[in-house]
């Protein structure tokens, strides 16, 4: 994937890595300079810039035999994963100690295609008629929109979790953005326009408001399935771009609703995390754990609200960077404020996967879990354990 515009942590970055493909993002040009059906060898392992280079460029591949892979003692690594058909592949990587990050988007996306409430009401007055005719084709055999997409989203997490059992997967629940959700099929009907959907109406404030409710109920509804009748409790939950403490309250309170709660009769009590990645939740982190188990660290959003960054801008991208020490400054105090409650806190954003002394950062830090991508898991694995050793 060679694109104009975006950054680092942009979505068709995101997209490419969780693909498992090289993707070169911000070139200005590529659709210019790249002629249609021209060969081009895509080189992403030098660092932070990409190289597109002329004809097909052979190259070598180095293997690690997995006896001779270390133990990790100070810290747990994870993957990050949004691909059910990556996940007994990825399961045996020898240093996976779960999955992170389990991206939720990447199953609506893919394995459901449509708006959860076109689905809710295919007929609706505002779904086009070209929308209803492919929702219809998809939902044959199923009852109803609802259980289509109850369904298929239990089943794409259940086979995570599945593939990791009896190890943790934590999924976050959907956080697509208007302009994200306007894409999927009948989206359009329901999704407002905005200026700055980064910024919007996105992850715990959808989640209670009354026009999206009884979409969030759905994905609800699908981890109780995967959790009670898969019998997979190895599975938790997290919340993204929780702005507020309030706004905490009443996502469990509307996960509740949905029967969708804490049961301390369950094997594996289900564990509601949040998203690190506003400065009001380092700010009031405490507050925050007392609503929440645990933090999850997102770099991507983190960094660009502490440095005012747009990450999908290639034009600032030279400015935005998870080193930076405001935002390395926020990360240690939201690890101590954990470590000092004893509550869970790992990190899932894409800097770990990407800079090895932002790995030293972590692990003199005391984090518990890093997530990485999976082609990062063996390399990063055998330098954290030179450093453990050395120290």
């Amino acid at each position: 994937v060679i694109t104009n515009r975006g950054g680092r942590t942009c979505h068709a970055a995101i997209i490419s890595r969780e693909l498992g493909i090289s993707c070169i993002v911000g070139t200005e040009s590529a659709t210019q300079t790249i002629r249609s059906g021209q060969t081009v060898t895509v080189d992403c392992s030098r660092g932070d810039d990409g190289y597109v280079l002329e004809g097909k460029v052979p190259f070598t591949r180095s293997e690690v035999a997995v006896e001779n892979v270390p133990q990790l003692r100070s810290v747990k690594l994870g993957v990050n994963l949004a691909n059910p058909e990556h996940a007994f592949g990825d399961s045996l990587l020898p240093a996976a100690g779960g999955v992170g990050l389990c991206r939720m988007e990447f199953i609506i996306n893919n394995h459901i295609r449509a708006h959860p409430l076109a689905l809710l009401d295919p007929s609706g007055p505002n779904v086009s008629a070209a929308d209803q005719e492919v929702i219809s084709k998809l939902t044959v055999g199923y009852a109803s929109g609802r259980e289509y997409f109850v369904d298929r989203l239990a089943c794409g997490v259940g086979t995570i979790c599945a593939a990791f059992h009896p190890r943790r997967v934590i999924l976050r629940f959907s956080d697509f953005k208007t302009d994200e959700y306007s894409n999927l099929l009948g989206g359009r009907a329901f999704e407002p326009e905005e200026a700055n959907p980064m910024l919007g109406w996105r992850g715990s404030s959808r989640y209670y408001d009354p026009r999206y409710k009884a979409a969030f109920a759905l994905e609800c509804e699908a981890v109780r399935k995967v959790r009670e009748v898969f019998g997979l409790q190895n599975l938790d939950v997290m919340v993204p771009f929780c702005r507020t403490v309030e706004e905490g309250r009443k996502v469990i309170t509307t996960m509740a609703e949905s029967g969708l709660a804490r049961n301390p009769a369950d094997a594996r009590p289900l564990q509601i995390m949040c998203m690190c990645e506003i400065p009001s939740n380092v700010i009031l982190a405490e507050e925050f754990l007392e609503i929440f188990d645990g933090f999850s660290i997102g770099s991507n959003d983190l960094t660009q609200l502490t440095l005012g960054v747009d990450r999908n801008s290639a034009t600032v991208a030279h400015v935005f960077d998870e080193r930076n020490e405001a935002v390395r400054s926020l990360i240690a105090r939201v690890i101590t404020t954990c470590k000092n409650l004893g509550k869970y806190v790992g990190i899932c954003g894409q800097a770990p996967s990407d800079y090895p002394e932002f790995c030293e950062f972590l692990l003199e830090q005391g984090i518990d879990t890093i997530s990485l991508i999976p082609d990062s898991v063996l390399p990063t694995t055998i330098r954290l354990a030179k450093l453990e050793s050395a120290s």
